[in-house]
Parts: C-alpha cells; structure tokens; sequence
C-alpha cells in the first residue's frame, strides 16, 4: 500500500470534527485529538511500502554496502 496525503488529511480531519462538539472539557478534547492524530500517523507509516533495489553484499559473512530502496 502506497502513503497518501489525503488518506491522512481525511484521518486529521476527522479526529478534529469528533471533538468539535465535545462537552467533556477542553482536557478530553485534547485527549481525544491527540490520540486521533498518533493514530493517523501510525497509520501512514504502517502503510508505507519500502523495496529493495540493491546495494548490499555479503561475500565473507559480514553484509555490507549501502541500502539501495524506494519509499512509497
């Protein structure tokens, strides 16, 4: 699965609107927003895809060389 701004900005968005009638106190508000937004973003980053393109070698045990990947 590829990152995606507006996947994120939908996620941001909603943690907002679910507080904005709030009656809990500006503490539980906050709470609430904030829990929202570290779970946007964990989100996003679980959803980021990494591969491999090159780069590594191991030819005496040891790996070495510099990881070679796109980020999507």
């Amino acid at each position: 699965m590829a990152l995606v701004k507006e996947t994120i900005k939908a996620e941001v968005k909603q943690a907002f609107v679910q507080v904005m009638d709030d009656t809990e106190g500006r503490e539980a508000s906050i709470d609430r927003v904030a829990e929202s937004l570290a779970e946007a973003m964990v989100n996003a980053i679980q959803s980021i895809t990494i591969t491999y393109v090159g780069g590594l070698s191991a030819p005496t045990g040891a790996v070495t060389g510099t990881f070679q990947c796109t980020i999507k």
